[in-house]
Formats: structure tokens, sequence, C-alpha cells
């Protein structure tokens, strides 16, 4: 069992805590150069990173793959004794709330028909940009970014409930590190760990902000700026702080089962009231080739032609860079929701039923708006990422109806992502604790909405993106020796079952020495 001394959990938070609040002070303070630093940063990095982002997250799915079909599959996330804590559909809905829920319906309609209409490759605006733009939508939402989530709640989970070790990130790489993840090197592991995800989640709270505003002014007219953002993420801070503190069991379980009952009324409608059959045909087409091109869409970076490179660097390895930011914040809520699951049934159910579902999500939010620009000659391209899904609702019936439930849907969501995170960012600055006390959370809570508007005032959608992009690439090379960590902790697991005496010999040289 790996302990971590009370000291060191403590300078983890002070230090997490003095670099957020200097963040904040400087957003407040001088955002314009704030904005340039990090619009500079991300540039160099998205040019001269791109390639590694590309690689390594198809290095993540191959993995993800790997480990379904290897010997560790039977391997329990937890004792051997263990059973899990929540039913199936409690726990895919948990894993929803906190993965991708306001970004699928910030980008629903929007993504879809602006591939459609900016396609990576070719003239848009036509049948092909429409197949093209729908299967790189379901590439950037599908199994290359469930690999990386599952992979990191994988290690989570099997060193915390199967190893007793923190449930932290440093933790992870206990078998590669040893006791060094116990002083500085863990210390600042666990910092990045805390800056990624609360980057991370700041860029999905801003959209949710910037999408409940663009929706209230489609029903009512209230106008859409930062002033009214400003008070929607109050509203909602006070929300999130009160959910976090009835506890995982009570508000994030409750809130995630309303999400999904929410989520489903929404898309069956959708997929009623739209062009049904043309949304069938155009998933299973979508199925087809996304499928036949899954490697080729992955590895794609374009060098020699600067505007579709310009292209993969602005949505894939965006892309790629926002889910590794968000897996200490997913990968460890979904660690802390499948104790008592196989590795092998873990990795399924995470890589590919949320993959399949987004999919759908995509192609009958998205397939509607390409419908109605295609054969209606509607302007839904023209219409902005977070108006665009509003805007489609317009042209239904029901339309009203469906605005009033997406921006409810919204804003569930929205409360379950940021009690997820504070929950999250408290366990990471207390040593790994699984209940951090209410004045962790409200703490984490005033802090995750302050940096959030710092950021959506310095620099907006671009400032989020680029503030996703900085945390992630540090991120990225911990994520890397984890994989191999994790490994290596489970061949030696394998020895020991193989070879029971080993074990106690080895403690008995070990003493005897």
């Amino acid at each position: 069992m790996l302990n971590i001394n009370r000291d060191k959990n403590r300078i983890v938070l002070k230090v997490s805590v003095a670099l957020s609040v200097i963040f904040v002070l400087v957003g407040v303070l001088i955002p314009e150069q704030l904005g340039t630093a990090m619009t500079t940063a991300q540039g160099f990095i998205l040019e001269s990173f791109g390639w590694f982002y590309q690689l390594v997250a198809t290095f993540f799915l191959i993995f993800a793959v790997f480990m379904i079909f290897s010997k560790y599959g039977k391997i329990k996330l937890g004792k051997p004794d263990s059973k899990p804590e929540y039913s199936r559909p409690t726990w895919f809905a948990m894993l929803f709330s906190a993965g991708m829920g306001i970004g699928l319906l910030f980008y629903g309609v929007s993504e879809p028909v602006s591939h459609f209409s900016t396609p990576p490759m070719g003239e848009g605006g036509t049948e092909q940009s429409a197949i093209t733009g729908m299967r790189y939508t379901w590439l950037h939402w599908g199994l290359h970014a469930w690999a990386i989530y599952a992979i990191v709640a994988m290690a989570l989970a099997y060193q915390k409930f199967r190893k007793g070790a923190p449930g932290l990130m440093s933790a992870t790489l206990y078998p590669v590190l040893g006791d060094k993840v116990k002083g500085p090197v863990g210390q600042t592991i666990d910092i990045v760990a805390v800056f990624a995800t609360l980057f991370g989640v700041c860029a999905s709270l801003g959209l949710g902000a910037q999408q409940i505003n663009a929706g209230l002014e489609y029903l009512i007219d209230i106008p859409n700026n930062f002033t009214v953002q400003m008070i929607i993420m109050g509203i909602i801070t006070v929300l999130f702080i009160i959910s976090a503190n009835t506890g995982i069991s009570k508000g994030i379980k409750y809130l995630s089962n309303a999400n999904m009952s929410i989520a489903v009324l929404l898309f069956a409608a959708m997929l009623i009231l739209g062009p049904t059959l043309f949304l069938l045909n155009m998933f299973t087409t979508t199925l087809g080739s996304y499928g036949q091109n899954l490697l080729q869409m992955g590895l794609r970076l374009s060098p020699f032609d600067a505007t579709e490179a310009a292209w993969t660097q602005g949505w894939t390895v965006f892309y790629w860079a926002w889910w590794i930011s968000w897996t200490p914040f997913v990968g460890m809520f979904i660690a802390r929701v499948s104790k008592g699951r196989t590795i092998r049934e873990f990795t399924v159910a995470v890589l590919l039923v949320p993959s399949l579902v987004c999919g759908l999500w995509f192609t009958i939010f998205g397939g509607t708006g390409i419908f109605l620009e295609l054969t209606q000659g509607l302007n839904v391209s023209g219409h902005s990422l977070e108006t665009a899904i509003f805007f489609v609702f317009e042209q239904l019936p029901l339309g009203a109806l469906l605005s009033v439930l997406t921006i409810a849907l919204i804003t569930t969501f929205f409360v379950t992502s940021a009690d997820s995170a504070t929950f999250v960012l408290g366990m990471l600055t207390t040593g790994g604790r699984l209940n951090p006390s209410n004045r962790i959370k409200v703490m984490w809570g005033i802090i995750l909405a302050a940096s959030t508007l710092v950021l959506m005032y310095s620099g907006g959608l671009a400032g989020l993106q680029t503030a996703i992009i900085v945390s992630a690439l540090p991120l990225t090379f911990i994520v890397l020796v984890m994989c191999y960590g994790l490994v290596k902790a489970l061949n030696a697991e394998l020895k020991e079952i193989e070879n029971p005496g080993e074990k106690q010999k080895t403690v008995k040289q070990k003493k005897a020495s």
C-alpha cells in the first residue's frame, strides 16, 4: 500500500490554490496580456506538437483495445470478491454526465454542420462533404476520446481499489517511479493534474454558460453578452456547490439520472420530428465510413497543404488535447464509480457504449442541420456554435419546447460536471480522499467559477481552447508513463497469482536483509 504524508498533501493543496488565485488575479488585472500570451503558446504547441498528439491519441486507442483482449482482462478493479456499487444503467448515466454532457449540446448541431460547410478537405456544401464532416465528428467524439478516458480511469481504479493506494494521478506511476511519488516528483504530477482538470472543466463550463445565454436570447430576448453569462455562472455556481455538498451517492447520482432521462427525451423528439429516414441512413453510412477510415483520420496532418493542416490543428489536435486535459477529472470520476468491474468489462463498456451513443447523438442533431441546409437551403452553418441548435429547433414542430428542454439539460449537465470537478479537485488536493470535506469542495467550486470567467473575459472561446492545449501537453507524458506502469503492475500481479509462494519468499528475504 502506498501512503502519502499529510504535510505533502497540504503542499499540493497550497501550491495549487496559490497558483489558481494568481492566475485569476492576472486575468482580472491584465486580461489582454494574458490572452495574448496564451494565444502565442497555443499557436506554438499546435504547430510544433500536432504530430505528437495524433500519434499518442492513436496509441491510446490501440492500448485500450489491447487491454480488452489481453490476459489482464479478468482482473478486477477491486478486490477479488468486490461487487459493483451501481447498476449498469446508473453507471452509464454517470459516465455521460461527467464525460461530455455540455459538449454534446454545444457541438451537437454546430460541429457536423461546420465540417459540412468547411470540410477538412475538398469542396464544402456537397453530399460528400456531409458524409466527411459527420465522419470527422465521430472521430473527435468517438473511440479515441473514450480510450484516453478508459486508460486513466483503469489505472486509477486498479491502484485505488486493488492495491489500496490513494486516488491520485501520482499513485498510478508508483510501479515506475517507486517511492519518488511520495516526494516532489509526485507532488508536481498532482499539481499538473489539478491545472489540467481546472482548465479542461473551465472550457466546458464556459461553453455551457454561452449556450444557456444563447438559448435565453432566442426564447425571451435576454441579451447575449458577458454580463449575462457572468450572472448565469453565479447562479449555477451556487447550485453545483449545494449539489456537491450532498455527496456522490445523492446529488451527482440523482442529477445524472435526470440528465439521462431528459437527454433520451430530447434525442427521441429530434429523431421523430426531424427527417427520420435520412438520419437513419446517415448513421449507417457514417458508421461504415468511420470504421473504414479510422486510423487514417486519426493520423492525418496534411503537411503539403497549410489550409488543411490548420483545420486539423484547430479541430482534431484541439480535441485530443481537450480529452487529455480532462483525464484526471473524468478518469478519476469514472474510476470512483467503477469499483468491482473487471478490466475487460470496464474497457468494453467505457470504450464502445459511449462512442456509439455519441455517434448516434451527432448524427441525429447534426444530420438534421445538414438536411435543412442541403435540401432546404437554410443557412444553418452561418449561425454561431452556440446558437445553431436553437435555429434548427425553430424549423421543427414544438421548437420552443425543444429549446426549453435543451436549456434545462445544459443546466443539469453544467451542475453535474462542475459538481464532479469539485469532487475530483478535492481528491487531488487531499491525498486522494474519496470524500473530500465540504469546505475543500466549496473552495474549488469558487476557484473553478472564477477561472472560467477570467478565461471567458480575456479570450472568449479561443481563450478556453488555449488553456486546454497548454495544460494538456505535460499531462500527455504522464499518461504515457502511466500506460507502462499499468502493464508492469498487472504483470507483477499475474506472477503472484501463478506463483503465490514466490511473493512470500521475497518478503522473507527482505525481512532477513
